[in-house]
């Protein structure tokens, strides 16, 4: 009896990928000659209407920032050249922990968040690798608990049950909310009112 019960409480090494920001993992990955944020945007009076490397379209007059080049104090917008209500250095700034632990075949992800935006709204997806093109899930598979709301002080935790153990096809997706309110089972309209903003692969 006792074996039994050890073997059903037998837990699986925690799985603990490092947060980075979107802005680095997505230029890495993309191999662009210069590292890049393609979720927000700077002002540049010189920017024509295009569609960034991400293949979110962006108004003229704007365009996603060059995190080595551009000055941290740049105030950011959306893809529509609406103010997003602070800098680049504070956008970048973001960062987390989060352990991911199976235990009686259940899965459950622990995060916690500082230097996010003061009160605004977050939402965790995950990224699917393995599809072409990529796709997102809500970390919970079902939209419901995926979502948090950060502290005046810019942290934030949360607890989610996950429907499988993330693989290396797989990344934990901070999504902020610009538009105030999380999109379900969506991510929301990318680079206009949800931004991707750090994610975490494991290895």
């Amino acid at each position: 009896m006792l074996l039994t019960s050890f073997e059903t409480g037998f837990a699986a090494s925690p799985i603990k990928p490092a947060f980075v920001t979107h802005a680095a993992f997505f230029s890495a990955e993309t191999k662009q000659p210069k590292t890049l944020d393609p979720q927000v945007f700077v002002e540049d009076a010189s920017a024509p209407e295009a569609t960034g490397p991400q293949g979110i379209k962006h108004v003229a007059g704007v365009r996603p920032p060059f995190i080595d080049q551009d000055p941290k104090t740049s105030k950011l917008f959306n893809a529509e050249h609406k103010p997003l209500g602070f800098d680049l250095q504070s956008w970048l700034a973001a960062t987390g922990t989060v352990t991911i632990t199976e235990k009686d075949g259940k899965a459950t992800l622990e995060a916690t968040f500082k230097n996010l935006q003061p009160n605004a709204s977050y939402s965790l997806f995950e990224n699917h690798f393995d599809t072409k093109p990529i796709s997102f899930t809500p970390m919970d598979g079902a939209g419901k608990t995926n979502s948090f709301t950060a502290k005046a002080d810019g942290t934030a935790s949360i607890v989610v049950t996950l429907p499988s153990i993330p693989t290396h096809d797989n990344a934990v997706l901070v999504i902020y909310n610009s538009g105030g309110q999380p999109h379900g089972m969506e991510r929301g309209r990318i680079g206009v009112d949800a931004h991707h903003q750090i994610i975490a692969r494991p290895e």
